[in-house]
């Protein structure tokens, strides 16, 4: 029998200490951007990982309006949703959605990679996208996040 017994410690969610993270989206491409910060929602870019509690940070995104698709997706990419009633699909290009809610195509983006479930939600309520430069967090200090 080996004498050394190694243990995989496992976060609990009362010892976890979150951080603020400030990403400035000027000429960042959309999707590159989007795994980066889910990344950092759910907490894998820490040592001390665990897959079923919410170890994330907090993440601000500025310039959210700057930010750019690769390629010909800005007209060929379509985000749809449903109205209900029948035959009430709606469907938008990329153009559109960024000329009308920019905010919006960060936020789709990142809640696609993370979680679908009670833990998502929770990890998806510390993103927070603004358009322009400016953002009222700065009492909490964010540091900016490198990649």
């Amino acid at each position: 029998m080996n004498t050394l017994s190694y243990k995989t410690k496992s976060e609990r969610k009362e010892d976890v200490v979150r951080s603020w993270y400030v990403i400035d989206g000027d000429g960042a491409i959309v999707g590159r951007t989007a795994t980066s910060i889910a990344n950092v929602l759910r907490g894998k870019h820490k040592p001390s990982y665990t897959p079923h509690i919410d170890t994330g940070d907090n993440v601000i995104v500025i310039n959210a309006e700057k930010m750019r698709f690769t390629g010909s997706k800005l007209d060929q990419k379509e985000y749809d949703h449903y109205t209900g009633y029948p035959g009430g699909r709606k469907t938008r290009t990329a153009k559109e959605m960024f000329e009308k809610k920019p905010i919006a195509v960060i936020e789709k983006a990142v809640k696609g990679m993370l979680p679908k479930n009670k833990l998502g939600r929770a990890m998806f309520k510390k993103l927070y996208v603004y358009e322009g430069a400016q953002h009222p967090h700065q009492a909490q200090k964010p540091e900016p996040f490198k990649f």
